[in-house]
């Protein structure tokens, strides 16, 4: 509702200064700091004053008396040296609230438009088990993706799966060379429900063989790649059983934290259907790459760069994973963590920039070619995953060729540069439109406080003791597991929830352990802005006190005792009227309640402000700001005991309301708003 006043109020003011003044300008509408100078204010005044050559507060007061009424808005005031300030009318506004209140999820998504958005998320590489940096990928790809549908957009969620990169090659030498399996017991090993953390194992084991001797590692990376780009031999065999093994253990994690997808888009396919021999074709007929002669990358095929500010040294290198990348550029060879910009190796296999350039195309419908697809065999129960396959295509699949018109690309922000060469090939194409709609959506890694690493067993020098923050490594075998967090956070959510719900039944308190911690994690690694580092610590983040995932929950849990109890009671809830609401949002105890009901009618800001700034942590704040504003009017007001019949229903509407928007603004962020805690 907030946003939709604001609009008006920006149009209206657009039109009077259009027809006014004759000038086009753009409204800038601002939230005042204190509730008594009203809900939003324009400086626009300022601007014109340059351009008519008047004082700024002649003019808001000429604009004040010209202003026709507003929907919504009971008075603008000129205010300062020339500012308009708006007053919202609260009767209608509580008004508003109660009908918004009202609308179903039905209701809400039937705005959509017909523009496919795609965010793409989580995109692990399908060697190990997922890590604590990959589940901040995938917790801010699917509350990107729950925001924007809940804005109205089309969005379809893709998760890009490297099956045929340097980390799935690097365990396929790890089993066939180092622990001499054959494929046949590479499928059974691949039955275990922990195959990826065995791969975990293998992956950490393979870096130290490779550090070993650095000419083997070369020559042994470079015929396995070939082999699995080609699909053909033991290597490939054993490749695509790990990949496919592993991204089912991925698939199931993601579930445990309520995360799915749509898609799931496999880069053998772009090799095998030739999605990269048409994007290479093309790329050299625009001139957008070229064929290197002599020196260090002869034989190489390049992008042309300019050098001028880019920081090539900043952690990239041209297989990490999309998620978060573990892997320190020292243990890389000198080829694949300084030369980015290559597209096509010497020795003929594609880097992933060069794949995720077919990709880019394909998503935006610029390649002529599209996927075959097939139902993925092994879906966590409940959920319909597809993946894309060189076979037949399944005649009811869904229509995931369809252009988008924006792209949303999950990626740590350590690979900044690759996203950028990827953009810079489709402007090479000459698609400076699709390069511009597709958005780096980056984010900083995920380490621990030391006490955490210690609570996961991990041992620390004195120093790294001292640190704020540990950071992880996947090469080294140093992190901490998706699955293994999850479980310790279930387990101290669990002994908290029996020591204080001894009468519940196990299976109920497992449920609601579960819900709580999966609301902690999903909290925790949200509240943080993208592009600052989180250091995870299990105590922080369970807390029920602070900005923290429980907190925001427990604020529900409240107000749904507080509907059981007035149930229980008897208490009839009159309809409150906009002029019984006026009277009662009036003066400074009722200044109090209009605050929350304006945080109340204040989502549909947060979540316009999201999608803006590409910034999911603002449905965080805004949960934690509702959740603290309903305490603090939980605490000063005695709902149910209230003797004024008509300000008890509107306490107790108001409570309501709060429940309502808060649990959608949890929604959001995929987490559950339990009955109890």
């Amino acid at each position: 509702m907030y946003l939709e006043i604001k609009a008006r109020l920006r149009d209206a003011l657009a039109k009077l200064i259009r027809a006014k003044y004759r000038v086009e300008l753009p409204i800038v509408l601002e939230r005042p700091p204190k509730i008594d100078m009203g809900e939003a204010a324009s400086p626009v005044c300022f601007e014109l004053a340059k351009r008519l050559k008047k004082a700024p507060r002649q003019i808001a007061q000429e604009i004040q008396n010209a202003l026709p009424p507003i929907p919504g808005i009971a008075k603008v005031d000129v205010a300062g040296a020339g500012y308009l300030n708006a007053y919202f009318d609260r009767g209608a506004f509580w008004e508003s609230a109660q009908a918004e209140a009202k609308q179903t999820s039905t209701t809400q998504t039937a705005k959509h438009s017909a523009d496919k958005i795609i965010v793409e998320h989580t995109s692990i590489n399908p060697n190990k088990a997922a890590h604590i940096g990959h589940v901040r990928n995938a917790v801010l790809g699917d509350t990107m993706a729950r925001t924007l549908r809940y804005a109205g957009h089309n969005v379809q969620v893709q998760n890009y799966i490297d099956n045929t990169g340097v980390q799935v090659a690097d365990v396929v030498i790890g089993l066939l060379h180092m622990e001499r399996r054959t494929p046949v017991s590479v499928k059974m090993l691949a039955m275990d429900l922990r195959f990826d953390y065995y791969c975990w194992d293998i992956y950490a084991k393979a870096t130290h063989f490779f550090a070993e001797d650095k000419e083997r590692a070369a020559k042994l990376r470079g015929e396995t790649l070939q082999a699995i780009e080609a699909g053909q031999g033991e290597a490939a065999e054993v490749g695509q059983v790990v990949a496919d093994a592993i991204v089912t253990c991925h698939l199931r994690t993601m579930a445990r934290l309520g995360i799915s997808y749509e898609l799931l888009a496999r880069e053998s396919e772009i090799l095998h259907l030739h999605f990269w021999d048409l994007a290479f074709a093309k790329l050299k007929e625009a001139g957008a790459i070229q064929y290197v002669q002599h020196g260090k990358m002869a034989g190489c095929w390049v992008m042309p760069w300019r050098e001028e500010g880019t920081d090539k040294t900043s952690g990239t290198n041209t297989e990490d994973t999309k998620s978060q990348s573990t892997e320190n550029t020292e243990d890389i060879e000198e080829e694949e963590n300084t030369q980015d910009k290559i597209i096509v190796r010497s020795n003929g296999t594609v880097t992933y920039v060069g794949k995720d350039i077919a990709y880019q195309l394909w998503k935006f419908g610029l390649l002529g070619k599209d996927f075959h697809y097939a139902k993925w065999p092994n879906a966590p129960e409940g959920e319909e995953v597809w993946a894309t396959t060189s076979g037949e295509t399944d005649p009811k699949a869904p229509p995931f060729g369809a252009p988008a018109k924006k792209v949303y690309n999950v990626i740590d922000t350590r690979q900044a540069y690759l996203q950028d060469v990827v953009a810079q090939g489709l402007r090479g194409l000459g698609h400076a439109e699709a390069a511009e709609n597709s958005i780096h959506l980056s984010y900083e890694i995920v380490a621990l406080t030391p006490r955490c690493a210690a609570e996961m067993g991990y041992e620390l020098s004195p120093d790294d003791a001292k640190k704020p923050y540990v950071e992880v490594s996947g090469r080294k075998g140093f992190g901490v597991k998706a699955d293994d967090l999850i479980d310790r956070l279930e387990a101290a959510a669990l002994a908290e929830v029996q020591q204080r719900h001894a009468e519940m039944s196990a299976e109920e308190q497992k449920r609601i352990a579960h819900g709580i911690a999966v609301g902690a994690l999903r909290f925790f690694l949200l509240k943080f802005t993208r592009n600052a580092i989180i250091a995870f610590d299990f105590e922080d983040a369970l807390s029920f006190e602070g900005e923290t995932g429980p907190y925001c929950q427990y604020a529900v849990v409240r107000i749904r005792g507080i509907r059981r109890k007035a149930a229980e009671a008897g208490a009839a809830r009159e309809p409150v009227t906009p002029e019984t609401a006026q009277k009662l949002l009036a003066g400074a105890e009722g200044n109090g309640l209009w605050e929350v009901l304006l945080a109340v009618g204040s989502l549909d800001y947060s979540v316009d402000a999201a999608i803006v700034a590409q910034e999911p942590a603002f449905a965080a704040k805004y949960a934690f700001q509702l959740a603290q504003a309903f305490n603090n009017f939980y605490h000063k007001h005695h709902i149910l005991s209230e003797a004024d019949d008509q300000k008890r229903a509107f306490l107790l509407g108001l409570t309501e309301l709060v429940e309502t928007q808060l649990v959608r603004a949890l929604d959001l962020m995929g987490i559950e708003a339990p009955e109890k805690m």
